[in-house]
C-alpha cells in the first residue's frame, strides 16, 4: 500500500500527529475559520477521516475582530495520563513589531471531547507543544517572539516547565534551548525521546519556499543542544519537486516499528508564461498535509526515505487499508446543523448568522466580507484544482446595498462572487464583483443581467480550471450560461496575498454568502451546494 501525497488536500497547514493504540489522529491550524482545529482519524495514515472540532463555542475560541491569519496557529495535540491534550495559539496581530498571541490548554478524556475549558498559559510566542518526560514532567516548548529592533525577531525555542497540579507553566524554569540554525525564523518545535536522547525538531526559513526542517538533540532537555549535520526536510533547492513548502510537522511510531513525520507542503502551478523558478507558483489549495516515511541513521539521526525534499508516494504501514471516500458534496440542509465541511469566518454559527429550516439555509445580512467582526459566510475549502460549485437562492434585494450568492474567497481582501444584488435601472439583477488588495471591482456594471420577476430562485455555479475559474448562472437549474469574465486564480493563492500581506496562511474557499451593508439585514434562502472536484 501507497501513501499518496497530500493525504490531507486542501488548507490543513501545521500538522500534529500522535497514535494512540491502533489510530493515528492529526491536529490542524485553522487561523480565523470557526470552528477551530480540525482533528483528523486514520488507521492506515492514507485515509483519513474528520472526527473533532474542539474550538467549537466563543467560550473555547473568541475571535471576533481577529485580522486576516490570526487565530489558530499550529495547535498540539498529544496523548498522556489517559487523555488527549490540545495546545493551541490565538494570534491577534500578524503584521508589526509585535505578536499579541495567547496560549491556551485544553484536555478530553475521547477525542470527540467533550474538551475542558481552556487554560491560559501565556503570550511568550507562537507555535506551543506539550512534552510529556517519562518521569511525569511536562513541558512547554515555544518559539519566543522578540520585538526588538535589534535582536531576530524568533530570539529561539523555549522550554518551560507546566505544573498539572497548579494548572500553569513555572515561568522562572523558563530558558532557551536552541536557537536554530544560520536559516533562522526556528518556530513550530516538537520534542520527542528516544536512543537516550531528546529530539528536537523545529520548523525553519518561513512557510514559504524557503521552508525547512531542522532536527537537534540533547541528552538533557535544557540542552545544550547539537544540531543534525544535514537538514532533514526541505524542497528549496528541488523546484520541480511535486511537493514544496516542505517543513512544519511532526514525528510519530507505528506500533510495528516504523517511524513517519507529517508535514506541512503545498502544490504550486504556473501560467504557461511563467518560470518554474521565479515565481516559484501559486499555491491556491494553501498548505497541505502530507506524510514521509522515516529512518534512522547508525548515527541515531532521522532522515526521510526518498530524500529530503519529500516524495508524493510513500510506503505505508503494514495492514487493514480504510474505504476511500468521495470528493463530491452534495449537501441538502436536511439535519439541524451545519455540515463539518463548512466553517465560518471568527464567529460560531448561531442565530444571528442564520437558521437551517425546512430543508434550507436561511443567511441573515450581514456585514461585508471585508468586515472583520460580523458577516455570513458559510464555506468550505478549494481541495481541487479543477472543480465545481454550484448552489441556488432565493433573494429579493431594494437596493445596491444588498448582494448574496456564490463567493470565492481567500480573506478580507481578496474574493470575488457572483450575487444577486439591485440596481436603480433594472431592480434585481446579476452581477460579477471581486476585491483584490483592497480595489473593488464591477464586472458587469449597466449590463448586469436582470432577472425576470416570475424568476423565484436563481442558480450559481464556479468553475475552477485551476489557473483560472469564471462564473455561470442559470433560471432554471437546467439551463446554464457562462459568463465571459476569466479570473485570475492566483489572486486567491498564499503566494500572491504575501506580495502585499504577511498573512497568508490559509487557502482559497468557496461557499454562500449575504451581505446586507444597509443594515436591514434582509434574508437570503439557499436550498443546497454541491461540490464536485477532479481527482488532483
Amino acid at each position: 500500500m501507497k501513501i499518496k501525497n497530500p493525504v490531507l488536500k486542501g488548507f490543513h497547514a501545521d500538522p500534529s500527529i500522535i497514535r494512540v493504540e491502533d489510530t493515528y489522529y492529526i491536529a490542524n491550524s485553522t487561523f480565523e475559520w470557526f470552528p477551530g482545529v480540525l482533528i483528523y482519524e486514520s488507521k492506515d495514515l492514507i485515509h483519513w477521516q474528520l472526527v473533532s472540532r474542539p474550538l467549537a463555542t466563543v467560550a473555547m475560541l473568541d475571535m471576533k475582530g481577529n485580522v486576516d491569519s490570526g487565530g489558530i496557529w499550529a495547535p498540539d495535540l498529544s496523548y498522556a495520563d489517559g487523555k488527549f491534550w490540545l495546545v493551541y495559539t490565538d494570534v491577534k496581530v500578524v503584521e508589526g513589531a509585535f505578536k499579541d498571541c495567547t496560549n491556551y490548554l485544553t484536555t478530553a478524556d475521547k477525542i470527540e471531547g467533550p474538551w475542558s475549558l481552556p487554560v491560559c498559559l501565556n503570550g511568550v510566542g507562537f507555535d506551543a507543544s506539550l512534552f510529556h518526560d517519562e518521569d511525569g514532567r511536562k513541558y512547554l516548548v515555544q518559539m519566543e517572539w522578540d520585538h526588538r529592533e535589534y535582536y531576530h525577531p524568533f530570539h529561539g525555542i523555549k522550554c518551560t516547565e507546566f505544573s498539572v497540579d497548579k494548572q500553569r507553566l513555572l515561568p522562572e524554569t523558563g530558558k532557551i534551548i536552541w536557537q536554530g540554525t544560520e536559516v533562522k525564523l526556528t518556530e513550530g518545535p516538537h520534542l520527542y525521546k528516544q536512543f537516550g536522547y531528546y529530539y528536537l525538531f523545529c520548523a525553519e526559513g518561513g512557510t514559504t519556499y524557503t521552508h525547512q526542517e531542522a532536527v537537534a538533540r540533547s541528552k538533557t532537555i535544557t540542552g545544550p543542544y547539537e544540531r543534525q549535520p544535514s537538514i532533514f526536510l526541505t524542497a528549496f533547492d528541488a523546484p520541480k519537486n511535486p511537493l514544496q513548502k516542505c517543513g512544519h510537522g511532526a514525528l510519530v511510531d507505528t506500533s510495528e516499528g516504523d517511524w513517519y513525520f507529517a508535514h506541512l507542503a503545498a502544490r504550486p502551478w504556473h501560467h504557461e508564461n511563467e518560470s518554474i523558478r521565479d515565481p516559484r507558483g501559486w499555491c491556491t489549495l494553501g498548505r497541505e498535509t502530507a506524510i514521509q516515511k522515516v529512518n534512522w541513521s547508525k548515527d541515531l539521526w532521522p532522515e526521510i526515505v526518498g530524500g529530503k525534499q519529500g516524495s508524493v508516494e510513500v510506503e505505508a504501514p503494514k495492514g487493514k487499508e480504510f474505504p476511500y471516500t468521495s470528493n463530491e458534496t452534495i449537501i441538502h440542509f436536511d439535519q439541524p446543523t451545519l455540515d463539518t465541511c463548512f466553517q465560518t469566518l471568527r464567529v460560531p454559527f448561531t442565530d444571528h448568522m442564520g437558521k437551517i429550516e425546512n430543508g434550507q439555509l436561511i443567511l441573515r445580512g450581514l456585514g461585508s466580507l471585508t468586515n472583520t467582526h460580523e458577516n455570513s459566510l458559510i464555506a468550505r475549502r478549494w481541495q481541487d484544482f479543477e472543480f465545481e460549485a454550484e448552489t441556488s437562492l432565493s433573494y429579493w434585494p431594494m437596493t445596491f446595498q444588498q448582494m448574496a450568492g456564490l463567493v470565492n474567497y481567500y480573506n478580507s481582501q481578496h474574493w470575488s462572487m457572483i450575487q444577486v444584488t439591485w440596481n436603480e435601472e433594472n431592480g434585481r439583477v446579476i452581477e460579477v464583483t471581486e476585491n483584490n488588495r483592497e480595489v473593488f471591482k464591477s464586472y458587469l456594471k449597466e449590463q448586469a443581467i436582470v432577472i425576470p420577476r416570475n424568476v423565484q430562485t436563481v442558480y450559481f455555479k464556479t468553475i475552477v480550471r485551476k489557473t483560472t475559474y469564471s462564473y455561470a448562472y442559470s433560471f432554471d437549474g437546467k439551463e446554464w450560461t457562462e459568463l465571459p469574465i476569466c479570473l485570475d486564480a492566483k489572486v486567491l493563492s498564499d503566494d500572491y496575498v504575501n506580495q502585499s500581506y504577511g498573512g497568508f496562511f490559509t487557502g482559497a474557499f468557496v461557499g454562500m454568502v449575504n451581505m446586507d451593508c444597509s443594515g436591514y439585514d434582509l434574508p437570503a434562502t439557499f436550498d443546497y451546494f454541491r461540490y464536485q472536484g477532479k481527482e488532483s
